[in-house]
């Protein structure tokens, strides 16, 4: 894998170990790579650009997982099975 565009886009960094912060981590790192995205866009750079949109993907992913809210005890997820 290529180097991360920014620091806090580097996905073999560790993460939090607290679930909150994981995701405040993958919110500063899609704001990280969205100023990052501006900045190639303004510039031209096609290629870093291009690198910067994967980055950007893989993080909303991330963050997306994140959000999901922690199934209560006990309580099987929606779809699983028994």
């Amino acid at each position: 894998m290529l180097d991360p565009l920014v620091p806090l886009a580097d996905p073999h960094r560790a993460m939090p170990a607290d679930a909150a912060d994981c995701l405040d981590h993958a919110r500063a790192a899609l704001a990280s790579l969205r100023d990052e995205q501006r900045r190639l866009s303004r510039i031209g750079f096609e290629a870093p650009l291009s690198r910067c949109q994967d980055q950007l993907r893989y993080w909303r992913f991330v963050a997306g997982l994140l959000s999901l809210p922690a199934a209560a005890d006990g309580e099987q997820p929606r779809g699983g099975s028994r």
